[in-house]
């Protein structure tokens, strides 16, 4: 995404409503309330996880969801971080969220962030997050890459469920939709969101 892109999404994006599946993990949340929410965007996960009264650890890659979430969340109970997946100190949390995030984790790094996301989480701790599938336009050869980001991450539903032999999964639900994104471009999205408890 070239800048004013990125701008515009986080403009479109920071009131975005909260979805099912982090319902869901709340609800199985127990103490400690900290969270970490990985790729957080305008902020949108991190106000509502803070109304439930956690601490919550948000990081981006890109700079300006740095800069707009410092300005929206002034508490001690945001701690914010220019970081990528790879760069990240995880510290130990009861809930890490990746929403829409994990698509963007460099293929090479994958298993290297997602031992660091497991050692994170306290045992009973939750994970929620969403994984990208194979008939998504992202994942097609001909999407082109300068739209939006250059690399995407993708898994089929049976990789998806190899990931968590050291979770219970609370839940998998398969979303499969055509649209178009909010620059009016066709799109189908193929996306795989899982709620799994660390054993």
């Amino acid at each position: 995404m070239n800048p004013d892109q990125v701008k515009e999404y986080y403009d479109s994006t920071k009131f975005s409503e909260i979805r099912p599946d982090l319902l869901l993990a709340i609800n199985l949340i127990k103490e400690p309330k900290i969270a970490i929410d990985c790729g957080c965007g305008a902020g949108s996960d991190i106000e509502y996880l803070v109304k439930q009264d956690f601490t919550v650890y948000g990081f981006d890659i890109e700079k300006e969801s740095i800069s707009r979430c410092k300005e929206r969340f002034s508490n001690n109970k945001v701690i914010l971080s220019h970081d990528s997946f790879g760069t990240f100190n995880y510290p130990k949390a009861s809930l890490v969220l990746a929403d829409a995030s994990l698509f963007f984790c460099p293929e090479g790094e994958f298993e290297y962030v997602w031992e660091k996301i497991y050692e994170s989480l306290f045992v009973g701790g939750i994970f929620c997050g969403s994984f990208l599938g194979p008939l998504d336009t992202m994942a097609s050869p001909d999407h082109s890459k300068e739209s939006l980001w250059p690399n995407s991450l993708v898994f089929d539903e049976k990789e998806v469920l190899s990931l968590f032999g050291n979770y219970d999964i609370c839940d998998i639900t398969e979303h499969k939709i055509s649209g178009k994104t909010d620059q009016g471009i066709p799109h189908d999205w193929h996306i795989f969101s899982v709620v799994a408890k660390k054993t």
